[in-house]
């Protein structure tokens, strides 16, 4: 594979990227941020083009989706 073509692979999956996250909502997750730390775990309550919302144990938080670095839904 040429350069050129695993560009264009890579900017077409990163198009597609976000479209899992509806299907998330109402799930529980795990989010591992860029900056590293602890795995944040909890409920996607809600998302926009920027932001998700989680409620987690201790609250309501929300996360820029520029700072994820994996999310993945784990089991209840």
């Amino acid at each position: 594979m040429t350069e050129e073509e695993n560009h264009t692979t890579t900017t077409t999956a990163t198009k597609q990227g976000p479209h899992f996250i509806p299907r998330l909502k109402d799930k529980k997750v795990t989010i591992r941020l860029v900056s590293g730390g602890q795995p944040i775990t909890g409920t996607v309550e809600g998302y926009n083009p920027y932001e998700i919302l989680l409620q987690t144990t201790k609250g309501q938080l929300l996360v820029f989706k520029h700072a994820i670095a994996t999310i993945e839904e784990t089991t209840k």
